[in-house]
């Protein structure tokens, strides 16, 4: 028997057998899609994050047309499910024994146009995805794109650009955040100011929190109390008072 290829119908029929109209509720308004608000217009089914993850597992071999076709759909579901399944695809693909550079870039492609034409454009889609697959794509690689994406006028480029960083910073580098936090900080949008400092908040927890204090002794005057607030938040209370008190 012949097998049969999954395509993106497959998966909107399996998560449209798990909706529930009250988590869809619920999730628009958690995710603040009325009208001018960061969401506006996106449309949920609900689906729970876990629920969606389970399935996306299901189709880890979704062709990168579907997964495309999935990016383009208005549901918010198909397009978190799309980004996890190439998640799995760009990791895989970056483990050295399966190791395809080919198929890494044209990943890549796949999700910076999807980027730029508004479909990763919730804080969850971005935050699931550019960690896992710019991030990593760039870590032996020029970053300009990443300071083209923080030039963007679009909120959520700028936060693809900041959370790709987050690769960098688990692999002990704190130069690009650095440099991104500085050229982002009179982005005063909550979104752009809650990723800035969560950024630097990792840099103390997971690189040193000299780096951070150094950094935060130079530029905390200067600083969003938002972006501020996040950054010193696994500091001592006197040094987050003395900071908080700078600005």
């Amino acid at each position: 028997m012949t097998a049969v290829a999954e395509n993106a119908a497959q998966l909107r029929a399996a998560l449209a057998e798990v909706a529930d109209p009250a988590d869809a509720f619920q999730l628009q308004r958690f995710f603040k899609t009325g009208p001018g608000e960061y969401g506006a217009g996106d449309v949920f089914i609900g689906v729970r994050v876990p629920v969606t993850r389970s399935i996306a597992k299901r189709f880890a071999t979704l062709p990168l047309t579907e997964i495309d076709a999935l990016l383009d759909s208005p549901v918010h579901e198909h397009r978190l499910a799309a980004l996890v399944i190439l998640n799995g695809r760009f990791a895989a693909a970056s483990k050295p024994r399966t190791f395809d550079d080919k198929a890494r870039a044209a990943m890549v492609e796949l999700y910076l146009a999807a980027v730029r034409r508004g479909r990763v454009n919730n804080w969850d889609l971005v935050d699931v995805s550019a960690e896992n697959i710019i991030g990593p794509w760039l870590l032996d690689k020029p970053r300009d794109l990443l300071f083209e994406l923080a030039d963007a006028e679009s909120l959520w480029e700028r936060r693809v650009a900041l959370l790709s960083s987050f690769a960098f910073i688990k692999a002990g580098d704190a130069t690009t955040t650095f440099e991104l936090s500085e050229r982002l900080f009179a982005d005063r949008r909550d979104l752009i100011q809650k990723a800035l400092g969560w950024m630097l908040r990792e840099v103390g927890k997971r690189i040193d929190e000299q780096l951070l204090t150094d950094f935060l002794d130079k530029h905390a005057p200067e600083m969003g109390r938002t972006a501020l607030s996040y950054a010193v938040e696994r500091l001592a209370p006197a040094q987050r008072v003395a900071y908080r008190a700078a600005r």
